[in-house]
């Protein structure tokens, strides 16, 4: 067989093969800009990105060739080990993460790197990471502790202004008026969004890496800074007798500070490009057939696994939903055939049961990771329009949302997290923080919906008896 029909077929079966591996992260990628349940709005980077490649092939032919093909190779290399864990261990960001690989292959391949409007592979393929639901995920994982350094730095600088106030973990006292940091107020959009502008920027500027990793730490700090100081101003507000919750000034003043938190990046960032070696003189290696067929097969193989997650919940013990709440006898609800499959899978158990006007759902898990999420999301996912009320720390720690579904009837859903040594706390964030801090155990996520119009002391009623049914601890606090 000729040398150009064996190329040919050897590029042919590399590209399939990375095809085959892309094509599941990729389904579920635009199932996550689709979804309300993710409310992503990451084909916004996909199409920066596009624009961006656009503009550097339309600069003009590179300089150089592209990669060649053990570069492709080990590439390739990368994006199967991303896709067989994220396989394996039926976590799909991390499949998703072999996409990444590729964008940086495909800047490599068209030469982008080498062209008068030159663009970094990496950053580009850095860039895109924003086009996964991030901020889900990282809300998850370090919402928590950006909760708790906001609220710090947040009260040092209302204490230039108010000497009196008090901080206590993510709740600060102004005025005798409560300003608690809650979950959405972690800062964790602004920190996504102030990152991104400084990746755009190096995968621009191409400067050395020890230059990009330390601009976007900086802008990390400087986003949390300026999360601080738009709570600054929503607590000044709220003290004054402002209603800054309401829009447009709520999204007025977190885009005012997420300008000033990245302007200093816009007049003064202006790193020196690093060099681009020199493309080898020689004549590029040659992808052979074998090799191709071999990442051919690799690729259906992996595709193929049967998954295996770690983070399975094992056996938990669930709470005891009374017989009757308030003088309303128990009704039990059956799972969804989604749901049922969902525990059946990844374990941890689920009941439902109706009381009168209350709904009362409880989760419970010893992987809180993968079972534990606010309320929000699957009622946009059930196509509710759903808005958080805030947090109340009377009766029991509680964040509040209301619900509205597409018929028009509205709802007020409640819910605590619950462990099973009495810790309680609304956030899931800090749920999963301290769950990942070595707390382990059993979480439970106890969730309580009554209708809107339901009157506001009959709910308070049925949600404490409800909460006392469960054994869940009480305190005494304040509205905030």
């Amino acid at each position: 067989m000729k040398k150009p029909v064996t190329d040919s077929l050897a590029w042919m079966a590399l590209a399939l093969a990375s095809v085959i591996l892309a094509a599941q992260p990729l389904q579920w990628l635009v199932q996550s800009w689709v979804s309300p349940a993710y409310g992503s709005y990451g084909y916004l980077y996909v199409l920066l990105i596009l624009a961006l490649a656009g503009a550097s092939i339309l600069s003009g032919p590179a300089t150089e060739k592209g990669a060649n093909a053990p570069v492709l190779f080990l590439l390739f290399f990368g994006a199967a080990l991303a896709r067989l864990m994220g396989q394996v261990l039926a976590i799909n960001i991390l499949s998703a993460l072999a996409l990444a690989v590729d964008v940086f292959a495909l800047v490599r391949l068209l030469r982008l790197d080498r062209r008068p409007f030159a663009l970094s592979p990496f950053w580009m393929a850095a860039l895109f990471l924003f086009a996964l639901p991030t901020e889900v995920i990282l809300q998850r994982t370090l919402g928590f502790p950006l909760q708790m350094v906001s609220a710090d730095i947040s009260c040092r600088m209302l204490g230039l202004l108010f000497p009196s106030a008090v901080c206590e973990g993510v709740r600060v006292t102004l005025e005798n008026q409560d300003i608690l940091v809650d979950l959405p107020c972690s800062g964790a959009s602004g920190l996504l969004l102030a990152t991104a502008f400084v990746v755009i920027q190096n995968a621009i500027m191409r400067p050395h890496m020890m230059t990009a990793v330390l601009s976007v730490a900086a802008m990390a700090g400087c986003a949390v800074i300026g999360n601080s100081l738009r709570i600054s101003f929503l607590a000044v507000g709220l003290v004054n007798q402002f209603d800054v919750m309401a829009e447009p000034w709520h999204s007025l003043i977190g885009l005012v500070s997420l300008a000033l938190t990245v302007l200093p990046f816009a007049l003064f960032y202006r790193p020196v490009s690093a060099k681009v070696p020199d493309a080898q003189r020689h004549t590029p290696a040659r992808l052979s057939l074998p090799v191709a067929v071999i990442c051919l097969l690799a690729s259906f193989t992996i595709v193929s696994l049967k998954p295996e997650p770690v983070d399975v919940s094992g056996v938990v013990q669930l709470p005891a939903i009374p017989g009757q709440i308030h003088g309303f006898r128990a009704q039990n609800v059956p799972l969804t055939p989604l749901e049922a499959t969902y525990f059946e899978t990844y374990g941890g158990q689920a009941q439902k049961a109706q009381f009168g006007p209350l709904g009362l759902n409880v989760v419970s898990t010893r992987a809180p990771l993968r079972h534990l999420h606010a309320p929000e999301i699957c009622l946009r996912g059930l196509g509710y329009k759903v808005r958080f009320l805030g947090t109340r720390y009377d009766g029991a720690p509680t964040a509040y949302y209301q619900a509205i579904g597409p018929a028009g009837d509205r709802w007020r859903v409640a819910v605590s997290y619950v462990s099973e040594d009495g810790h309680v706390t609304p956030s899931v964030g800090e749920a999963i923080w301290h769950w990942m801090a070595g707390s382990g155990g059993t979480w439970s996520s106890v969730q309580r919906i009554t209708p809107w119009q339901l009157d506001p002391k009959t709910g308070a009623a049925l949600e404490a008896a409800a909460l006392a049914s469960l054994d869940i601890q009480l305190i005494e606090g304040t509205d905030i």
